[in-house]
């Protein structure tokens, strides 16, 4: 097994009994025993700081386990209470542009899986496509489009092994109802006031560069809402080994729709909408969690 975590480091699919024994070196060194994984997208991973009993373990730490290069992404695994239920998080996640293949960003959701993960709460930063959507404003995610894999490129490509899942699963329910509607309900017994929560459709393009305008307008004409450039690997797999996905978009950005427009997107931006948001997001995670069956 591969020693060096960087992005250069091999990339290949790790098997099934590569993946066991990351989970069972991971669960020989903590003492919480997580039912609910969250991924934090971009500068939202200050919902580990409501964290209780925590263990953390750095990405570095754990030979083998994809390591963070991006602002925003501390590369961290918080293990503890939160919501009165024992969770994972990870403080930043690895993208596909950063030279990982899709496989390995997804690997740390199949080690979830075999530490007994059973619900994935997965976040991230977006453009706002739908021109309804306001900067700041939240999007529980009901469907998307993985625009990468119309180009071939899927984290199950290859040789499938049952014991994860299927070679053929079925991804139009990814984005488990149940939770989608339990998220609803406890947005609105918080009575958020300062922004508007929406329910539609992210979509992954790989990155790192942003979209040009024409880009944005295709996207728009195909019935997206948000898109960014992470989250599609991770639900597949998700939802190809048996795991509930509840999925969260933060608007940190409007997407550039006019030629000409003198407006750019950047990170920047993105990090300070997550930032200002932060606490809200927290606030409906933790809630979610304390009412949820598991």
């Amino acid at each position: 097994m591969e020693t060096n975590n960087g992005a250069n480091s091999d990339n290949a699919a790790a098997s099934y009994e590569e993946a066991k024994k990351l989970a069972d070196d991971i669960m020989a060194k903590i003492k919480c025993r997580p039912v609910v994984g969250i991924i934090c997208g971009s500068g939202l991973g200050e919902l580990a700081n409501m964290v209780k009993d925590t263990e953390i373990m750095g990405y570095e730490e754990i030979p083998g386990f994809p390591v963070s290069t991006v602002p925003g992404h501390a590369g961290k695994l918080v293990f503890g209470q939160l919501g009165g239920k024992s969770v994972v998080l990870m403080k930043g996640r690895v993208h596909f542009y950063e030279g990982f293949t899709m496989q390995k960003t997804a690997l740390p959701i199949r080690i979830m899986k075999l530490m007994g993960v059973k619900i994935l709460f997965v976040t991230n930063a977006a453009g706002g496509i739908n021109q309804n959507y306001d900067i700041g404003d939240l999007m529980i995610i009901k469907d998307h489009i993985n625009m990468p894999g119309f180009a071939g490129m899927n984290p199950l490509h290859g040789q499938n092994d049952e014991r994860f899942g299927p070679r053929f699963p079925a991804i139009s329910k990814a984005y488990t109802k149940r939770l989608r509607d339990h998220a609803k309900e406890t947005a609105k017994t918080l009575g958020f006031k300062d922004f508007n929560i929406h329910e539609g459709v992210y979509c992954m393009l790989a990155g790192p560069s942003f979209e040009t305008v024409t880009e944005c307008k295709f996207l728009s004409m195909i019935g997206v809402d948000v898109t960014g450039m992470s989250t599609c690997p991770e639900v597949i797999v998700a939802a190809h080994c048996g795991m509930e996905v509840f999925g969260m978009s933060l608007v940190t950005n409007k997407a550039v729709m006019q030629y000409d427009s003198e407006q750019i997107a950047n990170h920047e931006e993105v990090l300070e909408t997550g930032a200002l948001r932060s606490k809200d997001l927290q606030k409906l995670v933790a809630a979610m969690l304390e009412t949820l069956q598991i």
